[in-house]
């Protein structure tokens, strides 16, 4: 049976069910709008997302689909798999972080692997360094820098599993048992642990202190703004924070755009490249992450199909920046006229900050990252490559 049958199998063993509630650390799996370009389009650009990735992974040689989840089927995990299958039923998290793993239809969760390995075909091996003219390469793309990709994935993969960790202080009855929920927490601290262990493992394998380095940053970079994230939003009154958009950028880049930034940087450094190819790559992993993380914050008030009743994250780039143009005054205001019976009205508060100036702000900001990133790849030599990381960039900055 091929990896691609059993991981496809791996839900109906599962039993995945349910949906999430209260995360602990307020996640949002990325999602991004079938879009297009604004700047210059290539005539050759597919206009959908899911067209985008699959051209996409026909350049570096095989599909990214599933390539975080091939630990998910090694014998350490197979104790947490048969213990996961207790939580069927439930409403713990966990559940609906496996099944969007494995069904993820958009092809959002694999993105940032894609990026590293197009970024390191585009940039091609140096040509000022022969040392590593021996390694092996398929498709364009040294076998170490297929490996930093899958480092990469294992790492983000391990932040959604723990992202799935539920606040018990925040529990209702509607919520199922306490004892669930705690049961839950703990395969979900175990799974994700193990994910990282693994993440660690492989980059030992690469033999780059660099490399480690740069990762380990990153780590310390993101649960440094993930913790954050939950500061602001695990206290009721995190409605109330003042946040300028200056500090915004700061904290979205350590908790969304350090790993990618960095893994594209490390992913020049194994090829041998010098320190401004590494930075023409950090420079377009950062800003195309932050043009991603922003366009995600954007869907709930330019989807045509959004829930009226669906809670969205206040601290988000268009909420900040409807704050900033607003002032903290009237905007405190307005959280207290959406307030019904101590409950905040997202519906109400939403068509208000869309009457307002932070969703084209907003808009603004994602396309402002989105050219940052096409022109550091104007570094790199015309190729399908950076045609490709060219229209991931196209198709998180249009908005119809």
């Amino acid at each position: 049976m091929s990896l691609r049958q059993l991981l496809l199998r791996l839900p109906r063993y599962l039993g995945v069910s349910g949906s999430p509630r209260r995360w602990w650390w307020s996640p949002s799996l990325d999602t991004i709008s079938s879009v297009g370009s604004w700047r210059g389009q290539s005539s050759r650009s597919p206009g959908h997302w899911n067209q985008v990735v699959s051209e996409a992974e026909k350049i570096v040689g095989y599909p990214t689909s599933f390539m975080s989840l091939r630990c998910l089927l090694s014998d350490e995990l197979s104790n947490i798999a048969m213990q996961v299958r207790k939580l069927v039923g439930t409403q713990h998290p966990l559940l609906t972080t496996a099944r969007g793993l494995v069904h993820d239809s958009r092809h959002n969760l694999q993105l940032r692997g894609l990026v590293v390995l197009l970024i390191s075909k585009a940039a091609g091996p140096s040509s000022t360094n022969a040392s590593c003219q021996n390694y092996d390469m398929v498709s364009g793309i040294y076998s170490c820098q297929r490996s930093l990709a899958e480092i990469t994935e294992l790492i983000h993969t391990a932040l959604l599993v723990h992202r799935g960790i539920v606040n018990l202080n925040e529990l209702q009855s509607s919520d199922g048992p306490l004892k669930d929920m705690q049961f839950g927490n703990k395969i979900a601290i175990l799974s994700g642990d193990f994910l990282l262990a693994n993440a660690c493992n492989g980059l030992a394998l690469l033999q780059n202190t660099k490399v480690v380095e740069l990762i380990a940053s990153a780590l310390m970079d993101l649960v440094q703004g993930v913790y954050h994230e939950n500061s602001t939003s695990a206290k009721e009154n995190h409605i109330t924070k003042d946040i300028g958009i200056s500090t915004w950028k700061k904290q979205a880049f350590l908790s969304h755009g350090a790993l990618l930034a960095k893994s594209c940087q490390a992913a020049m450094e194994l090829a041998k490249h010098d320190a401004d190819v590494q930075d023409v790559a950090f420079r377009y992993g950062k800003h195309m992450a932050m043009s991603h993380k922003i366009n995600s914050d954007l869907q709930p008030f330019i989807k045509e199909k959004t829930s009226d009743s669906v809670a969205f994250n206040l601290n988000s780039a268009p909420v900040v920046l409807h704050q900033e143009f607003l002032g903290r005054d009237l905007w405190i205001k307005q959280i207290g006229e959406a307030r019904e019976k101590g409950r905040l009205d997202y519906a109400k508060l939403r068509e208000t900050i869309k009457a307002g100036k932070g969703v084209t702000s907003a808009i603004d900001l994602c396309r402002y990252h989105g050219n940052k990133a096409l022109e550091a790849l104007e570094s790199f030599p015309p190729s399908e490559a950076r045609s490709a990381l060219e229209n991931i960039v196209f198709a998180v900055t249009r908005f119809s």
